[in-house]
Formats: C-alpha cells, sequence, structure tokens
C-alpha cells in the first residue's frame, strides 16, 4: 500500500498533471461565476508549466542533484571494493528489438558505466539489480543479457531480481554482500544523492559512480524555448526531491 501511495502522490504532484488540475478547477469556477479567481487559477497553471518547462528553470532544479557526486574516471585508489553495483532503471522486455534497445535510456547509460567500471577490476562480481511483473523477465535479466553480450562472463554476474525501489535494492546488497560492503554504486547522476543515503543508512560503504547527466551547458536559441524536454528534467528533480523526503518513511 505504502508503495501504492508513494507512486500515485509522485504521478499527481508532477507539474504536468498538477497544473493539468489546477486549470481544470479554475475553468469549472470560472463556469460558477467566479470570473476573476477562475482566470487567475488558469493563467497561474499555465504559466508554471511553461516555467517548468524552461531550461533555465529546469537546470536549476536538477544541477545540485547532478553535482553533488563527481563523475568516477578511473577505478578508486586506496578502496577495497567488493562488488559494481549497477542500480535498475526502465526496460521493455515485450519488445521485439535487440536487448540494448530494450533497455531505457538510463538503463543504457547505468549498464555501460558499470561494465566500464568492471572492466577495471573483472574479477569481481557486477550486481545488476531490478524487478519487474514477470520474475522470469525482470530489469535484472535485461541488464544481465545486456551485459553478457558486452562481453562479461555469466559468472560474474549477480542478478537482483526481487527489489522494485531504491530502498529494497540497498537491502537486498547488504544481504549477500554483508554490513559494512563497499560497493561502487552507479545510478543515474539526479538519482545518486538518494541511492547513497539507501546504502549508507543500511549499513553499506558505497562510492558513487554517477552516470547519464542531463544538464547540459547550452547557448543555442532553443535553450531559452519551453520543451518537453526540459519538463522532463524538472519532473526528475521533483520526484528525487520527494524521494529524498520519503527516505525518512523508509528505514
Amino acid at each position: 500500500m505504502y508503495s501504492l501511495v508513494k507512486t500515485l502522490t509522485a504521478i499527481l504532484l508532477m507539474p504536468l498533471p498538477l497544473m493539468a488540475i489546477t486549470f481544470g478547477i479554475g475553468w469549472v469556477v470560472r463556469k460558477r461565476g467566479r470570473y476573476r479567481l477562475g482566470d487567475n487559477l488558469m493563467v497561474v497553471a499555465v504559466v508554471l508549466l511553461l516555467l517548468a518547462a524552461w531550461a533555465p528553470v529546469a537546470d536549476g532544479l536538477l544541477e545540485p542533484l547532478e553535482s553533488k557526486y563527481a563523475a568516477l574516471m578511473e577505478w578508486p585508489e586506496n578502496s577495497e571494493i567488493d562488488a559494481v553495483v549497477v542500480l535498475g532503471g526502465g526496460w521493455q522486455p515485450e519488445q521485439p528489438w535487440s536487448i540494448t534497445g530494450r533497455l531505457s535510456e538510463s538503463s543504457g547509460f547505468r549498464l555501460m558505466e558499470g561494465v566500464r567500471l568492471w572492466n577495471q577490476r573483472s574479477d569481481l562480481p557486477l550486481l545488476v539489480s531490478g524487478g519487474g511483473t514477470d520474475p522470469e523477465m525482470t530489469m535484472a535479466h535485461g541488464y544481465a543479457e545486456a551485459a553478457e553480450s558486452l562481453g562479461v562472463p555469466s559468472e560474474q554476474i549477480i542478478k537482483l531480481t526481487s527489489p522494485i525501489d531504491t530502498g529494497e535494492e540497498a537491502n537486498e546488497v547488504k544481504a549477500l554482500l554483508g554490513d559494512g560492503a563497499q560497493v561502487l554504486l552507479v545510478t543515474s547522476a539526479s538519482h545518486m544523492p538518494r541511492a547513497i543515503q539507501h546504502f549508507e543508512l543500511v549499513g553499506l560503504k558505497p562510492v558513487a559512480a554517477p552516470t547519464h547527466y542531463l544538464v547540459k551547458q547550452q547557448e543555442a536559441i532553443a535553450y531559452w524555448i519551453p520543451s518537453a524536454r526540459e519538463l522532463r528534467k524538472t519532473e526528475r528533480a521533483i520526484y528525487e526531491a520527494f524521494g529524498l523526503i520519503a527516505i525518512h518513511w523508509e528505514h
């Protein structure tokens, strides 16, 4: 029930559905004769939605999350790493595409970074995580298939097929590696602050290896024009902000 409430709350508080609801309320209010209040609500909804889809706002919200941990260029020195851990993203197992095509954009970046780092210490296990509705075709299964196609031996891959969120992933890794284990943690840069907190709270020692950056330096005129791409960045920032707040109820 908690997971359902969390998911519904996150969806409804995203800019597009929230502003659509606000605009709808304004329209109803206007129909009931409260013209000024209705017009104000509709204008506010449109303006806030345009701001959410504007790059300076989207980048301003997302950049603090993405810049909290620096990219891991080389294998960390003086660290006793026990495993490389790639956190789950999204994929479409039912599609008739190659395995890389079935991975979402974030999942593809995460796996590539995980394999890149694993290649520097191929004696370590590569932990790939992510559940799914079909226990035989989970996110972890997709990661494993893609990793094998990229040259990682199957015996070096450990699939964590049950976790459905970051908190569960942290608990699964702890159950496998033990309290105090040090891992290279690979996930999207905006997700990394929340992931690090989850892993530290269960007693693990994660080393951040962020990837899949969304904030980019742009000087083209397109930067100043609202777009769906920028709206998705704002949604990501809001989602992660709520996720950071929810950590207090998940541990």
